[in-house]
C-alpha cells in the first residue's frame, strides 16, 4: 500500500522523486498504526479508488433506468400521466448515467473494467470451473492446464 515515490513539479513538469528511507519508515508507521486502530477503515481504504463512487452512481442509474421503463409500460394502461412519470424517471436517469459516466473517463472505464475482468469477479463466483473441467478430462500424464 505504501507509495515509494512522490511527485514534485519541477518547471511546470511533474517529476517522480523518490522518497528517502525516514518518509518511508514513517509511511510505514502510519500504515501499521492505522491497521491496528481501525481495520475496518484500513480495508475501505485499500478498496476503494477514486472512480468508486462514479461507478456506485452508474449502477443506481441503470437501475433506475430499468425501473422508469417498467413503470412507463405498466402505467401506459392506467393512465398516460403516470406512464409519463416513468418517462421523466427514465430520462433523468439517462442523463444521472451520463453525467457520471463523464466523471468516471476512460481512465477510471478501464480500471473498473480490468478489475472485473483480470481481479477474479466472475471466475470467483464460479470457482474456475472451466479450469477444472479441462483438467478432470486431460489424459494421465500430460500438464495441467493454466
Amino acid at each position: 500500500m505504501l507509495c515509494e515515490t512522490s511527485v514534485q513539479r519541477v518547471n511546470h513538469k511533474e517529476v517522480l522523486v523518490p522518497l528517502s528511507e525516514d518518509e518511508l519508515r514513517i509511511l510505514s508507521e502510519i500504515e501499521d498504526h492505522l491497521y491496528e486502530s481501525d481495520p475496518e477503515l484500513a480495508r475501505e481504504v485499500a478498496e476503494t479508488t477514486v472512480y468508486t463512487h462514479a461507478f456506485r452512481n452508474l449502477k443506481w442509474s441503470t437501475f433506475g433506468f430499468i425501473v422508469g421503463a417498467g413503470l412507463m409500460v405498466i402505467m401506459l394502461s392506467v393512465h398516460y400521466g403516470f406512464a409519463f412519470m416513468g418517462f421523466l424517471l427514465m430520462l433523468g436517469s439517462l442523463l444521472w448515467f451520463e453525467r457520471n459516466l463523464r466523471r468516471l473517463g476512460r481512465v477510471g472505464l478501464e480500471q473498473m473494467t480490468s478489475t472485473m475482468r483480470g481481479g477474479g469477479g466472475l471466475r470467483d463466483v464460479v470457482g474456475g470451473a472451466g479450469v477444472k473441467m479441462r483438467d478432470r478430462f486431460n489424459r494421465p500424464g500430460e500438464p495441467p492446464s493454466e
